[in-house]
């Protein structure tokens, strides 16, 4: 992209900022945001808010690496953890009620995953029960979660996610979601 999509400004306010405001809004637990590159200006967007920032000096190997360092330090300083949700910060049209309506079905359904579904696709923001967290945990660097999701499907609940393939990797992706 050439620049921080976590900076790109989503109706006047940067991404992470607008994205960490739609979790907190959830009110469905402690926010744990992982942040990688570009730490110190990311750090300021969300210095404010009731979040804890964990920072990922091995970023560069991927997803993986974010969800593991995350769910280590939720494992280690937040241990009566029932459940994580896994969101990303390239979904402009991520909101509170979709995460409560994540939440909402984890306790109506007992699945141990509760999935986005867009585009015919299982993807985050995504829910998983500690059940998983070992598994979480063992996930490759440069893999995200879905290898866990492929292997418990019987396990797995979804929610509508209509827009949730609408994200953020390029600026031809940028200027079409302005359009």
């Amino acid at each position: 992209m050439g620049q921080s999509k976590q900076l790109l400004l989503i109706h006047g306010k940067p991404l992470l900022q607008k994205i960490v405001e739609e979790l907190i809004a959830a009110n469905t637990g402690e926010v744990i945001v992982v942040l990688g590159a570009n730490i110190e200006s990311h750090k300021k967007i969300i210095l404010d808010y009731p979040v804890r920032i964990i920072e990922n000096d091995h970023w560069q190997s991927g997803m993986g690496s974010s969800i593991k360092i995350g769910l280590r330090f939720i494992q280690d300083q937040i241990p009566k953890s029932e459940a994580v949700i896994i969101s990303v910060c390239d979904q402009p049209h991520l909101t509170s009620t979709h995460i409560i309506e994540i939440a909402h079905t984890y306790s109506k359904n007992k699945k141990s995953i509760i999935a986005s579904t867009y585009k015919e696709t299982l993807g985050v923001p995504i829910l998983f029960d500690k059940i998983h967290f070992e598994s979480l945990s063992k996930i490759q660097d440069n893999e995200g979660a879905k290898k866990v999701i492929q292997q418990n499907l019987t396990n797995v609940a979804s929610v509508p996610f209509p827009l949730g393939d609408i994200d953020l990797d390029t600026i031809k992706d940028y200027n079409t979601f302005n359009q």
